[in-house]
């Protein structure tokens, strides 16, 4: 028995990291993570300064608004383009602009002359730059690892996207305490390094464009479509809009509970997302160990019901190591939803339609969030910060509970679409005459 575990043990470690043996993805891996430390130090450090130049707990859920609606608003549009042009050169750009952006923030923080304005305008532009990057690094995923490894490369990605909310606010909050804000954004703009450089040593096969006799809004419009007419898909996305219209939010409100509530200052705020970020590490390890789709989707709806029941409990905590570690549930419970969420629409979408769906994964998970920051910013000001999250716990459980009772429907449908989409080549004419004769 001892030396079954042993083995067993070793293998079932090699499994988790299954992906990291494509070389693509071993650069791309790398890079991100680097770069999205310096991305999260930008946001605690962006989060600190708004507040610390207005107090105002509404322009926090403002500038946020500002930072994610672009997203929601041209998301369908970076779809298009993603599922149209070569996704690792539309990376390449993306990743280059918000380079960009973020030496001007550091620029004008660093000279004492950054305004609240100049912080809107800047979170508007990288919204912007997004609504195309999102929707393209989702969909070049599976041309790094193949469909065989895609499920533990998102997985992975979300690791890779945790780890880095781990590291980037401990950082972020030690440095805005001790030099400033101005230091957080310059680290950030300088990570972007890594990244372009891996994405730059990728060896990837030539892109031929496809011939297309469709327009733009013909194919955003299909997009849209594919997503009403596939119960599994768009029962996925919708519980997805509910919470991080309702739930989420709690991120852009931790500034209030790090000073006014558990008195910490902003090496409080960053721990405390440090410790939603360890929670979220857990929860995407466990789901990169798993080594197939079956039980998902009960996964997604126990994981939407713990994430309300804990948001919960975090509202009415007065005790700084209580609330940091209810954050580590709260976090596993959150990534544990959206990772596996990406994995299973993934797992049914069409190749061709795969940037286009992506996009509207974007809308519903970062589009949403937006319009539920204003509404958390905006209802925290009447009625407190800890009751507005209580609020959004109750609405993410009472989601959790419909799409439960939607799964049992669209199981059936959804391992069609599957199946369909591993024999038919990504054919999705072919997907619909499988699902329907089966």
């Amino acid at each position: 028995m001892a030396t079954l575990t042993t083995s067993y043990l070793p293998s079932r470690f090699a499994s988790a990291f299954r992906s990291l043996r494509h070389r693509n993805f071993q650069l791309f891996f790398a890079g991100q993570l680097i770069s999205l430390v310096g991305t999260w130090m930008q946001n605690v450090a962006e989060a600190w300064l708004i507040y610390r130049l207005t107090g105002s707990s509404l322009l926090l859920g403002a500038v946020s608004f500002c930072s994610q609606i672009p997203i929601f608003l041209l998301s369908p549009i970076g779809g298009a383009v993603v599922d149209r042009r070569n996704r690792h050169r539309v990376i390449i750009v993306t990743q280059t602009l918000s380079m960009i952006l973020a030496s001007i923030l550091a620029a004008i923080t660093l000279l004492g002359v950054v305004k609240v304005w100049h912080v809107f305008v800047l979170a508007a532009l990288l919204g912007f730059v997004n609504a195309f990057d999102i929707p393209a690094r989702q969909a070049f995923i599976v041309e790094m690892v193949g469909r065989e490894d895609l499920m533990n490369a998102i997985a992975l990605n979300s690791s890779m996207f945790n780890s880095a909310r781990v590291i980037g606010p401990a950082i972020a909050g030690i440095l805005v305490a001790t030099i400033g804000e101005g230091w957080c954004f310059f680290a950030n703009a300088v990570s972007y390094i890594a990244v372009l450089a891996g994405l730059l040593m990728m060896k990837v096969p030539r892109w031929t464009p496809h011939s297309r006799e469709t327009s733009a809004i013909e194919d955003i419009k299909e997009g849209f479509l594919w997503v009403l007419q596939t119960k599994p898909i768009f029962a996925l996305l919708l519980l997805v809009g509910i919470v991080s219209l309702v739930g989420m939010p709690y991120a852009v409100l931790m500034p209030i509970f790090a000073d006014q509530i558990l008195h910490s200052g902003a090496r409080g705020l960053g721990m405390l997302m440090g410790f939603s970020g360890t929670g979220a590490l857990i929860g995407a390890m466990a789901l990169a160990a798993k080594s197939s789709l079956r039980g998902l989707g009960t996964w997604v709806a126990a994981a939407s019901a713990s994430f309300g029941v804990f948001l919960i409990l975090f509202s009415y905590s007065r005790v700084f190591r209580v609330s940091a570690l209810l954050l580590i549930p709260i976090g596993m419970s959150m990534m544990v939803q959206m990772a596996s969420t990406n994995t299973l629409i993934q797992s049914m979408v069409p190749d061709r339609l795969r940037g286009r769906i992506m996009s509207v994964y974007s809308m519903m998970m970062m589009g949403m969030a937006p319009l539920g920051a204003l509404l958390a910013g905006a209802l925290s000001e009447r009625m407190g910060a800890p009751l507005t999250v209580a609020a959004g716990g109750a609405c993410s459980i009472l989601g959790s509970i419909w799409f439960r009772t939607q799964l049992k429907e669209f199981r059936i449908e959804a391992r069609r679409l599957i199946i369909a989409q591993t024999y038919a080549g990504g054919d999705p004419a072919q997907e619909i005459t499988t699902v329907r004769e089966s």
